[in-house]
């Protein structure tokens, strides 16, 4: 090395070798305005249609209101709500919805869009469950008004069979009256979680169910080690859809049975209806929809927070 030559240390040379940071340029002022003003419509909406509404039925809830006077009770209407044996027994009934409506819809949903999605005659299978998703609750709940009324289809079919001794009050009976109404429920909406699991199913990769199938697995294995797995981003949707759903759950029950006989078939949303418009406890009604709120905001969050997690590498 000769004399004239720098001298440079290591550490020194391997510092200059990396690249210096770039500095982090935010957006102009102009970019990020026009961004929020488009953005700006959206939130209005949602805070005029949601959040309002929501922030007035809180805050009605602290009081004893009958529509003509408005007396501050605090949390009264909640402590009175927590001690009602008919409160007790709707929220009894909405969580009978929900593992119903996860049971039936989702689990014969997803076996139906599995088992017929390569068959031959598949699609006209699935057509037939399919439709009678088309048909609107309230329809739903007159189709099976005449089938699970006294004397009605159900009881009608059951004779002509020589099964007399099955003929049931079907709506006038805790707890049947919920479990029919589940069933009611579950041949209407049993259509949209074939059609969403037929979704997930055709998004699979066709090389991984080959693979599989070289390797040797079949039916049950197949279904469960491959075809499955692959099917959690759309299970996550359903399963999501229909826990909200089965927690708001209100036309079916009201045209069914009317939450009867007595509050017996209540859900929470019945509860509310039922304060609210029939009983004129608004303060109290507001309440009940204060608490379905809150379940259903903290049931979704927790099952989405628990299913996407990140899985550790």
């Amino acid at each position: 090395m000769s004399l004239s030559q720098p001298v440079t240390s290591a550490p020194q040379a391997e510092l200059d070798a990396v690249p210096s940071k770039a500095p982090v340029r935010r957006a102009p002022f102009r970019s990020r305005a026009a961004a929020a003003g488009f953005l700006a419509p959206a939130v209005v909406l949602v805070v005029g249609l949601l959040m309002v509404p929501f922030a007035f039925t809180v805050y009605r809830s602290f009081f004893d209101d009958n529509g003509f006077t408005r007396t501050f009770t605090g949390f009264d209407n909640y402590t009175a709500l927590l001690t009602d044996e008919t409160f007790g027994q709707s929220l009894l009934n909405t969580l009978m919805w929900v593992v119903g409506t996860l049971v039936l819809p989702v689990g014969i949903g997803l076996a139906i869009a599995v088992g017929t999605w390569k068959l031959r005659l598949g699609a006209l299978a699935r057509f037939a469950i399919v439709l009678p998703y088309a048909i609107s609750g309230a329809a739903t709940a007159v189709v099976w008004t005449f089938m699970l009324s006294t004397d009605g289809g159900l009881d009608a079919m059951l004779r002509s069979v020589g099964l007399d001794g099955l003929v049931q009050q079907w709506l006038l009976q805790w707890p049947l009256n919920t479990v029919m109404m589940i069933i009611a429920t579950t041949w209407q909406a049993t259509g949209a979680c074939v059609i969403l699991f037929l979704v997930g199913l055709q998004s699979i990769p066709p090389n991984t169910l080959e693979a599989a199938q070289i390797d040797g697995a079949s039916g049950w294995r197949l279904f469960w080690n491959v075809t499955f797995p692959q099917l959690r981003p759309m299970t996550i949707v359903v399963v999501g859809i229909s826990i909200v759903g089965s927690l708001k759950v209100f036309d079916q029950v009201l045209l069914l049975t009317n939450g009867g006989p007595g509050t017996a078939s209540e859900t929470l949303a019945l509860t509310m209806y039922r304060e609210t418009f029939t009983l004129s406890r608004y303060g109290s009604g507001a309440a009940v929809a204060v608490f379905l709120t809150i379940v259903v905001v903290v049931a979704s969050y927790a099952y989405l927070r628990r299913q996407l997690r990140p899985e550790p590498k």
